[in-house]
């Protein structure tokens, strides 16, 4: 998982539109908190939008 936020960002997003139906499945299958890439991604102003899968 990338540390640096805009690399996780694309990592992320990539994720979510290729493999994930949801930032929740996603999160399941890495064995990752989705509060933790959350708040590194709200640091850089982006947000999770449940409707299109991704962050903006």
């Amino acid at each position: 998982m990338p540390k640096d936020p805009a690399m996780l960002l694309s990592y992320v997003n990539t994720q979510l539109r290729d493999h994930f139906s949801s930032l929740e499945a996603f999160c399941e299958d890495k064995g990752v908190q989705k509060r933790e890439i959350m708040t590194k991604l709200a640091a850089i102003s982006y947000f999770y939008d449940p409707t299109s899968n991704q962050f903006k």
